[in-house]
Order: C-alpha cells, then structure tokens, then sequence
C-alpha cells in the first residue's frame, strides 16, 4: 500500500468543571507517516518527546496499532516504517497519548479496509487511555462531551467553537496516576450540584462565544483544588490569567494551564509565566486556536 498519513490534534480535557466528560480539540497536530513493505520494522521520531519515546515495539502508536490488528483477529505488518513529527508536548495536559493510541488505531484500520466503524475506533482508543474525554476531541474535533454508556462510551460533538487561547506549561512533570490519587473517593452534593450546573454553561458559552460566561463557568469544586497544589506556580498562573479577565483551568490534569483570553493573549501569557517564575519553574507558552477537524488519514505527499 502507498504510503498514509494520519492526522491527530492536541486536545484539552475537564476545561474546568466537565471532569472526564468535556474535551476541546486544538490546532496542534502530530503527523505519522505510515509505509508497509519494507524489510523490517522501523520507528523513528522528530520533534516533541524525539530523545525519550521509545523506538521499538513498546512505543505507544506500535501498541494501539498490535492492538488493532488483534482485535480485528488479524496479524500487523511484520516490515512497517512509522515517521511521528511530534508537535504535541508530552505530559502537558494536551492529549499526547491520546493522539499515539488514535494514531496506531487509525493506521491499522486504514490498512483493513476501515474494518472498524468510528465509534468503534473511539472505544478502541478509550480502553487504551481509559476514558474518553482527549479521545473523543481527537477523534471529532471541535467540542465533545463523553459519558459512560450500556456498550462503551457516548460521544458526542456538541460544538465547533472559534476561539484563539493560550496554553502555559511548566517544566514540571505530573505523573497522571499522581493526579489521580490525588482527587478524594466521594464528593458533597453541593460539589456535584454545581460541576453539573457549570459544565453545562461551559458547553453554552463555548457554542456562543460567550468568553464572560466562560470564564465565570470555568470554576470547578471536584478535581482543581486537589491538583493545583501538585504544582508548583499553577494556582497563582491561574489567578493571573483570572485577574486579567481570562477564563482559565488546568488543561486535563496539568502540568498546562489553558486560558481563553478576552482579547490580546500576550499579557495574559506573560502573567501566566510569570507566575510559574515567581514558583522557580521555567515555562513556555504556546498560542492555539480550537480546531473544528478531527483526526484524519490521508495519502503521504
């Protein structure tokens, strides 16, 4: 087969209140080159994670795409070449492995014949990360919302919102499982009562562009204030880019801090930054923009 090209975006999960229910797509994108035929396996890697990712068969994208082709009862190429250009930060908070499991899993089925459909392809992925939320932005762009349903998960794109952000990241790692022993077992009522009534005006101010309304709604009681201690800089940034009218959160668990900035994004940034400086932590800034396209497979040029 010609050699492919599959296309996954930078994600931002939780926005806040809609913890591992909500999740953006972004306009940051990792571009694999897959090509079979060859006379043996082969996997090298250019850009973000390019000195630490593995090069052999245990690297993320090579397990989703094993795993498909398991899953379809079929055996993996044994002679593939697979070229990732990387632009998404690794343990940022954007998605990174989310875009590795969807890229090996839109590979393979791409080389069976589009075998599985893409609810199918989205539960593939959701198994591998273990929720959806990055998964099911990836997948169909724009603004998703994603729940645990009878036979897998329910995803569904809610919106294609335009809007320019900034995404502060500091040099720090946040171990997901770290973040995630962090949060308590239970919850108040009034907690809950609140995430949902939040998540909701997060979605409508995201399909109206309703940035005052987004950046009221964007508090959240259930995972941010277990968090945001972690890391060091990440509640003062957040404050910052608050105080400059910005709607803010932690994108996914952090280390990254997405802001959605009323105007011009510079001083939101700088305010961002400098909060994570004044905590001894270098950081770097990256200006994004939602994306409407979700992942894609098409010939390499």
């Amino acid at each position: 087969m010609n050699p492919f090209r599959v296309h996954v975006p930078a994600t931002s999960a939780n926005l806040g209140p809609g913890f591992d229910t909500l999740g953006l797509a972004l306009n940051l994108w990792n571009e694999t080159t897959f090509e079979t035929g060859a006379a043996r396996f082969r996997l090298d890697i250019e850009g973000e994670g390019a000195q630490s990712l593995p090069t052999d068969k245990t690297n993320a994208i090579y397990a989703a795409f094993a795993t498909t082709y398991a899953a379809a009862k079929q055996t993996p190429p044994a002679g593939v070449h697979i070229h990732c250009l990387n632009r998404i930060p690794l343990g940022a908070g954007l998605g990174s492995s989310a875009a590795a499991a969807l890229t090996g899993i839109l590979a393979a089925n791409h080389l069976l014949n589009e075998v599985f459909d893409r609810g199918q392809v989205i539960a593939l992925a959701t198994e591998l990360e273990g929720h959806p939320d990055n998964v099911a932005p990836a997948m169909l762009g724009g603004l998703t919302i994603s729940a645990a349903g009878r036979n897998g998960p329910l995803t569904r794109r809610a919106a294609s919102p335009d809007l320019s952000l900034v995404v502060v990241i500091p040099d720090f790692r946040l171990a997901t499982k770290k973040a995630r022993r962090a949060l308590p077992d239970s919850y108040s009522r009034a907690d809950a009562v609140a995430s949902v009534g939040r998540a909701a005006l997060v979605v409508e101010a995201l399909r109206a562009n309703d940035r005052a309304l987004l950046a009221e709604a964007m508090a959240d009681s259930l995972h941010q204030p277990y968090r945001l201690p972690l890391i060091p800089g990440a509640a003062q940034a957040l404050a910052a880019a608050q105080a400059l009218g910005a709607a803010a959160a932690l994108s996914g668990a952090g280390p990254g801090v997405i802001a959605f900035p009323p105007a011009d994004p510079q001083p939101v940034a700088r305010a961002m930054q400098a909060a994570f400086t004044a905590a001894g932590k270098a950081s770097r800034a990256l200006f994004l923009h939602t994306s409407a396209d979700g992942a894609r497979v098409k010939p390499a040029e």
